[in-house]
């Protein structure tokens, strides 16, 4: 059976990396500027790091510039903030307030194995229009 909203699958999946890279970008400004009614973090320590990666990765892959490494980077990096600051507090995500941490990880981790899809920088970058306009070679068709 055939989902029903299939025809707009390549929309669907473009609006959630654009929200869910978006708002992992407000958690990295939280962190490096206090903006949001976050805290500004050193820079040179763990989350002055993660501040760095949640914002560079976050706008990456929001607009689907090299989406696939960003998002393996920021699914790595959630993975690593659930088990050091909510994992050893409780068993369960629900119990340890990591629900948030998790589902990013597990978000960033399908957009790190699908790419940035149709509707990004990375599609315009490669496509047949693009590819003339700076002189590179066709791409071989498909049959």
């Amino acid at each position: 059976m055939t989902p029903p909203l299939s025809r707009f699958s390549e929309v669907v999946y473009a609006l959630l990396r654009i929200v869910a890279g978006g708002l992992f970008v407000f958690h990295g400004t939280q962190k490096l500027f206090g903006a949001f009614g976050g805290h500004a973090q050193p820079i040179a320590s763990l989350l002055g790091a993660a501040g760095i990666i949640e914002t560079v990765c976050g706008l990456l892959i929001m607009v689907g510039l090299f989406g696939a490494y960003a998002a393996l980077l920021a699914s790595g990096e959630m993975a690593v903030a659930y088990f050091m600051m909510h994992q050893p507090t409780a068993l369960w995500p629900i119990q340890n307030r990591g629900e948030l941490a998790v589902l990013y990880c597990f978000i960033f981790l399908y957009v790190a194995a699908r790419g940035s899809g149709a509707y990004s920088l990375d599609a315009a970058l490669h496509s047949e229009p693009h590819r003339r306009w700076v002189g590179a070679p066709p791409l071989p068709r498909a049959r």
